[in-house]
């Protein structure tokens, strides 16, 4: 029976993996090895600032066992969404580590740079074409949400990375990708269903998350065959079973049975999932359904501020049976204190308060709630007043009930206050409209010699 094989080392690029899982993945004999190295779910700053989440060292760690493995069994590795959120400043610090390690371990290869940052001036020209949708529930673009952003990038599927393959490419590393497709693009050359090769690679991009007890950093294992694939782990302590599959098919998806990426939607109306033995699952009847209008999503970040914080608690009864009113009250004060500093954002976070947990469900009044005091504004300084003085307004609030004249609350840290420097939001989050999927995505190719570029 023809068969694909791919082996997927970890959640995301940089979250490790046990040697031992990826030896025995390596001992399969993966025709690919393939890695989602970035998220949104970090929210917007890494975009924005072009910084990764994940630290350089772990990230290096991790691509010292792919890259050496992977060239001595002349398989190809590709990384998706490189540095995290996939802008070129992301792609080369990506880069740089692999060049930093072919110099080490003076490994040479083919390699394929694909970026997926766009030029502002060609949205703005979509915009213009009517080629700009709104994605729900993200509101719709305006020429101004493009001359804000920082960083505007698009999410490429597999098709890009097809042309890097079939063009000789040893080590492909591409900006912001739609996460199944690293995994399925080598399937798609070899001729296999492009459902069967997407729905795999949604099961391997967060690794053994999707198996029980999960770990993002831990390998699975996909056998990719004509009319279904199978899912394994690699390590003796986790297995895949066939709720834990089909619960990491609805990851991240808003509904149960179509999932939309790049070009179209992957259909599992008749998709099944099957326990093949203790620890494996077979998966079938996925189709890929191609869009009339081939789209991209486009992500970016603007500039918002600056951001200033305070932690502290109280175990006061009174205060906290009065939190609302008392905060509401506070940003009343503040607000006519600073009139001269034009808008600012003011925020109290009270974690407890009448037994509520982070997400508001209530239980028990508690004996003690956390306060998360946040300021953003123009400049750090302004950021700084704001929540300078918020924090003292509320340290020192007299509220009905109140007896004591000492402050009413207690700080864990001195100082108090932490500046958290440069905010970056959600800019553009949107469909676009292009003729051909990789005409925003061309690849470079180089030759990496033991860490030159030639």
């Amino acid at each position: 029976m023809k068969e694909h094989r791919v082996l997927s080392p970890t959640a995301i690029l940089g979250y490790g993996f046990p040697a031992s899982s990826f030896e025995a993945g390596m001992a399969l004999k993966p025709h690919v090895i393939a890695v989602d190295a970035g998220s949104t779910d970090p929210g917007p700053y890494y975009l924005g600032s072009g910084k990764s989440f994940t630290d350089r060292g772990a990230v290096k760690r991790d691509l010292e066992f792919m890259l050496t493995a992977a060239l001595e069994a002349k398989i190809p590795v590709i990384i998706g969404t490189a540095g995290g959120a996939g802008a070129d400043s992301h792609l080369d610090w990506n880069v740089e580590i692999i060049k930093e390690i072919a110099a080490e371990k003076s490994l040479s290869f083919k390699m394929a740079v694909i970026s997926a940052q766009i030029d502002p001036e060609v949205v703005k020209k979509k915009l213009a074409e009517g080629k700009l949708r709104e994605y729900f529930p993200a509101p719709a673009p305006t020429v101004k949400d493009i001359e804000d952003s920082v960083n505007i990038v698009a999410q490429m599927g597999h098709e890009p990375m097809v042309e890097a393959l079939k063009a000789g490419a040893e080590v492909i590393v591409t900006g912001r990708a739609y996460d199944p497709t690293v995994f399925a693009a080598l399937a798609v050359i070899e001729g296999f269903d492009a459902g069967l090769a997407l729905h795999m690679g949604k099961i391997l991009e967060c690794a053994a998350i999707a198996a029980t007890p999960g770990s993002g950093s831990d390998c699975m294992f996909a056998y990719l065959r004509e009319d279904h694939f199978e899912v394994a782990t690699l390590d003796p302590i986790r297995k895949c079973t066939a709720t834990s599959i089909a619960a990491h098919t609805l990851y991240e998806k808003s509904n149960p049975t179509r999932l939309p990426g790049p070009g179209g939607v992957l259909d599992l109306t008749q998709t099944t999932f099957e326990q093949a033995s203790e620890g494996t699952v077979i998966v079938r009847g996925s189709r890929f359904i191609p869009d009339d209008v081939y789209t991209l999503k486009l992500e970016a970040a603007r500039k918002a501020g600056y951001r200033t914080v305070s932690f502290a608690a109280t175990a006061d009864p009174i205060m906290i049976s009065k939190m609302d009113d008392i905060v509401k009250a506070v940003k009343e004060r503040v607000a006519s204190n600073f009139e001269e500093l034009g808008e600012f954002f003011l925020d109290f976070k009270v974690y407890g308060q009448t037994g509520a947990s982070f997400y508001g469900a209530a239980g028990p009044v508690p004996c003690e709630v956390a306060i998360i005091i946040e300021a953003v504004a123009e400049t750090t300084a302004h950021a700084d007043t704001i929540c300078a003085f918020a924090r003292s307004t509320l340290l020192h609030y007299g509220y009905e009930g109140r007896i004591a004249t000492a402050g009413n609350l207690a700080f864990p840290f001195s100082p108090s206050d932490f500046s958290g420097g440069v905010v970056y939001a959600f800019s553009l989050y949107c469909l676009m409209e292009v003729d051909d999927p990789c005409e925003l995505f061309p690849a470079q190719l180089y030759q990496c010699d033991k860490g030159a570029i030639l």
